[in-house]
């Protein structure tokens, strides 16, 4: 079979998984499959090969992420119930002081909030970051809203425990150590340079208050300011996040340092890392929470992972099948060794994706799946592959994305507004992320 027609089936399958989704409504989880299944059978696997291909693809992922999404969602989930982001964004405020509350709200929700599902943690602080934002000064709506948009975004896709992070970490087959490293540098400086370059930009006539913004705070606060009343102290509520989070950096630093022993191996690994955050959340609740309120706090959680696990396994059958009908070989001639160019190919199918579907996981997962096999042959670290399908699915949130609606109704902003603050602003991030993608791609 020659080059161009094994390339031609890899586009009409990407192709056709989006015509899929858009114009018949299938399910995305059910479109990846049926894609698979179509690049296998063209593609010469046969249908015994094709079928192992997209088993031990969803199986071998499994294997991977599914404990560590489960537990990770479940922590993000007994986390939100017990009021820990209310207190901790209380804390921001009086250490840094409003002007530079942006910076840190939108660098804390990108990182140290990343275990909490991204529709929960929005409903969360999306009230929170409403209120402050009165608190800030001039143009410190579009500052609250830029900050929300770009925390929950980029932390999505870039920060472990983040279930686009894990997606991406587990299609690739990558350490999830190393994607806790590099996602997290990549993630910081993205939110940072981002929202001062948003901020530059609304002073200088980009934002318009009258237009832009509303004049009444979401009615979601006084439900969020009666919560914010019997909140046990900060510490003992970010303590077992924070222990999950140091479990997982201290196993990822002996990693990169060469450093091994069975307990630290044993420790650092993300999955008891959290495991062992969860259990201690789970003791906090059962304290502090009544027992409904954890047990609805778990359901939710069942009910989110569920989603997420489901989405992330047929990301695998699909990946494995590219692997196997040897696309990543044939594409290796096509490319020099150079790291700069094969890096903005992923971000940019990630890209053009992600405008179609409008859904990030989906477009980040897919976009690594099809071309992350190609990147060992070049010699360029998978974690890279990850951070760019990342980046790429992050351009052009838009009017598809549930995500875009939310912060437009939570936030003081019209949707004139949130085209600036969240289209506008994460595809800015988008591109951003490239500059410490590639750096360390050089570099590593």
């Amino acid at each position: 079979m020659s080059d161009i027609v094994v390339f031609a089936n890899a586009a009409i399958t990407i192709v056709g998984v989006v015509v899929l989704i858009l114009r018949a409504k299938i399910s995305p989880a059910i479109a990846l499959v049926l894609g698979a299944i179509y690049l296998g059978l063209v593609s010469g696997l046969g249908p015994e090969q094709t079928i192992k291909s997209i088993t031990t693809g969803f199986g071998d992922l499994m294997t991977e992420v599914g404990l560590l999404i489960a537990f990770g969602v479940l922590l993000g989930s007994l986390m939100a119930s017990l009021g820990a982001i209310e207190k901790l964004v209380d804390l921001l405020v009086r250490t840094f002081g409003p002007r530079s509350l942006p910076y840190t709200f939108g660098a804390t929700v990108g990182t140290v909030l990343q275990s909490i599902f991204a529709d929960v943690l929005l409903v969360i602080t999306a009230p929170l970051a409403g209120r402050l934002s009165r608190q800030i000064g001039p143009y410190g709506a579009a500052r609250m809203c830029a900050a929300m948009a770009l925390g929950i975004e980029v932390g999505l896709v870039f920060v472990l425990p983040g279930v686009g992070a894990v997606a991406l970490a587990g299609v690739l087959n990558l350490s999830f150590g190393k994607m806790f490293i590099f996602g997290l540098v990549t993630a910081v400086f993205t939110i940072v340079a981002t929202l001062a370059l948003f901020t530059a930009l609304a002073k200088r006539g980009l934002w318009n208050p009258k237009l832009d913004e509303t004049e009444d705070l979401p009615v979601a606060e006084v439900a969020e300011e009666e919560r914010s009343r019997e909140l046990p102290p900060l510490p003992l509520l970010l303590a077992p996040l924070l222990l999950a989070l140091a479990l997982i950096a201290f196993g990822a630093s002996a990693e990169m340092a060469g450093f091994s022993s069975p307990w630290v191996d044993f420790l650092g690994d993300p999955v008891i890392a959290l495991l062992i955050g969860l259990i201690g959340a789970v003791v906090l609740a059962r304290w502090k929470l009544p027992a409904e309120q954890t047990a609805a706090a778990f359901k939710r959680g069942f009910h989110e992972s569920g989603q997420i696990l489901i989405l992330t396994g047929v990301g695998g059958s699909l990946a494995q099948t590219v692997k196997d009908v040897g696309l990543g070989e044939l594409l290796k001639g096509y490319f020099s060794t150079s790291t700069v160019v094969p890096l903005l190919l992923v971000w940019l199918v990630a890209a053009v994706l992600h405008i179609a579907i409008g859904s990030v996981t989906l477009a980040s997962i897919t976009a690594a799946g099809v071309l992350g096999p190609v990147m060992p042959l070049l010699g360029i670290d998978p974690v890279f592959v990850a951070l760019a399908a990342g980046a790429g699915s992050l351009f052009v949130i838009h009017a598809t994305s549930n995500t875009f609606w939310l912060l437009q109704t939570l936030l003081p902003q019209t949707t004139r507004g949130a085209l600036k603050s969240v289209t506008l602003t994460v595809s800015a991030a988008s591109i951003i992320a490239m500059i410490p993608i590639q750096v360390m791609a050089l570099a590593f």
